[in-house]
């Protein structure tokens, strides 16, 4: 009964006839879809890349290696670079900086790194000798140089960088030294750490 009523309607077509009846309906469809709706997800796109954060954690890494004939502690730390920005920016009455290679941001970065990273004992603080900066896609590298003669037993060091900034900011060091290797993650509330 369906078939008829439905058949009774429906005027005779060839086979040939009604894929070019759907191409039609589907080359209307898309070009709708272009006009329309391929705008709206490159503005939603658009506007979610731009409020959502660079990235989710503030972390920094560094290597801290005695290098035994130089009598030093060789010292690379790797920092994403807006979060360094961000970090001189706070420090300098928020005055925006632009971390690049060759950039003549040097005496910045240097003062902050100095604040953030001491190595200091009972009697001294060690001398931080600042070698300069690299920068790599999205991080930073940061390199130092601490002369030492020691052993690194009773000293103390300081690795609070963008914890002014950051509450989540966790900065991973490791240490080879010649009491051997070791790894410290300094965090908010433990910014000190005995090597």
């Amino acid at each position: 009964m369906f078939g008829k009523l439905f058949s009774k309607n429906i005027p005779n077509r060839s086979l040939k006839q009604r894929p070019v009846v759907l191409t039609n309906f589907t080359s209307s469809y898309t070009f709708a879809l272009k006009i329309f709706f391929l705008p709206f997800l490159i503005v939603i796109f658009c506007l979610s890349s731009a409020f959502a954060p660079k990235h989710e954690y503030h972390v920094s890494v560094t290597q801290m290696q005695y290098d035994k004939p130089g009598k030093s502690f060789q010292i690379s730390i790797r920092i994403f670079t807006d979060d360094l920005e961000k970090g001189i920016s706070e420090d300098n009455n928020k005055k925006i900086f632009t971390i690049k290679n060759n950039d003549l941001n040097n005496p910045f970065v240097e003062r902050y790194i100095r604040k953030h990273f001491i190595l200091t004992n009972a009697q001294k603080k060690a001398e931080v000798q600042y070698l300069g900066k690299e920068e790599e896609a999205d991080a930073t590298w940061v390199y130092l140089e601490i002369p030492f003669t020691d052993n690194p037993v009773g000293w103390k060091l300081q690795n609070s960088i963008l914890m002014d900034v950051f509450d989540d900011q966790v900065n991973m060091t490791n240490v080879k030294s010649l009491a051997g290797p070791k790894t410290f993650l300094f965090k908010k509330g433990q910014t000190v750490q005995s090597l």
